[in-house]
């Protein structure tokens, strides 16, 4: 499963989800669509492949990341 976000810093508490999708090239498609036109914001793909933490939380690795549009 992937999970885009939007960001318009470093920080984690920033981190707004777009959507969730089965196959990576739609998750891609979405990230470039949900920053195309905007300043100062930024994608994060994440990958979770059903693995939880000792806390019960999902543990996700980046697979794509942006730099912020200027």
């Amino acid at each position: 499963m992937f999970q885009v976000y939007t960001s318009s810093d470093k920080s984690e508490l920033s981190k707004n989800l777009v959507g969730e999708f089965k196959d990576y090239d739609d998750a891609m498609d979405c990230a470039e669509k949900a920053i195309e036109g905007k300043k100062g914001i930024r994608y994060i793909v994440e990958e979770t492949n059903g693995c939880v933490n000792s806390y019960g939380d999902l543990i996700a690795s980046v697979v794509a990341e942006s730099d912020f549009n200027e």
